[in-house]
């Protein structure tokens, strides 16, 4: 009887030593499925990240911090309105206004289909000596060349502004260059509020008047 129940505790306490052990084990397979489990986690991060990088199909640029939150002069009032509409709602653009009504360009501009305009600010056309701008007002040909020497017949993208060539109504070349949301049209206009949708057309805000060569 002595020698069984010296065996039992032999066998009793083996089994105790045993148990930590199979825990042990046990909790490395948890730890090591954890651990399997964190780079399908991590895996998924740098996704995200790209997808959070990636630039939006929305305005862009400083001076669209100073467009109205709602309203008709607002991104989502200009989206549903034609362009030249669109810009009247706009205080930034009123001298823009006042020379396409000047011009003639209204209807022309409203009707349009798929068009982008490149829409100097006010800041930009007091870039122009006043007799120099009062001139070309009271010149209504030169005032439409000029005018619709902005305007492109195609819907631009932000990529496609890179490096880009385009013919524009007036039968004249326009150039943008640039990366990053930060573009220059014709070398010598930067573009302040870019990619802002109106109903037909894309409006990119520059200040600077673009010129067209003589």
């Amino acid at each position: 009887m002595n020698a069984r129940h010296l065996r039992r505790v032999a066998v009793a306490v083996s089994a105790a030593a045993l148990l930590p052990l199979t825990l042990t084990a046990c909790g490395g397979d948890s730890d090591t499925s954890s651990a399997d489990s964190a780079p399908s986690a991590a895996a998924s991060s740098p996704a995200e990240a790209t997808e959070e990088a990636t630039p939006m199909d929305e305005p862009f640029g400083p001076a669209c911090a100073t467009v109205p939150k709602d309203g008709a002069g607002s991104f989502d009032g200009m989206a549903k309105d034609p362009v030249a509409t669109a810009a009247s709602n706009n205080p930034a653009l009123s001298t823009l206004v006042a020379a396409v009504k000047q011009a003639g360009l209204v209807d022309t501009l409203n009707n349009a289909q798929d068009i982008t305009v490149f829409a100097p600010t006010d800041d930009a056309f007091a870039k122009i000596p006043k007799a120099d701008l009062d001139k070309l007002l009271a010149d209504k040909e030169q005032l439409t060349k000029v005018l619709t020497a902005h305007v492109v017949g195609q819907k631009l993208t932000p990529a496609q502004l890179d490096k880009g060539s385009f013919d524009t109504l007036a039968k004249t070349k326009l150039t943008t260059s640039g990366s990053d949301m930060a573009y220059t049209v014709n070398d010598s206009s930067k573009v302040v509020c870019g990619n802002v949708p109106t109903a037909n057309a894309t409006v990119y805000i520059v200040d600077t008047v673009l010129m067209p060569s003589s």
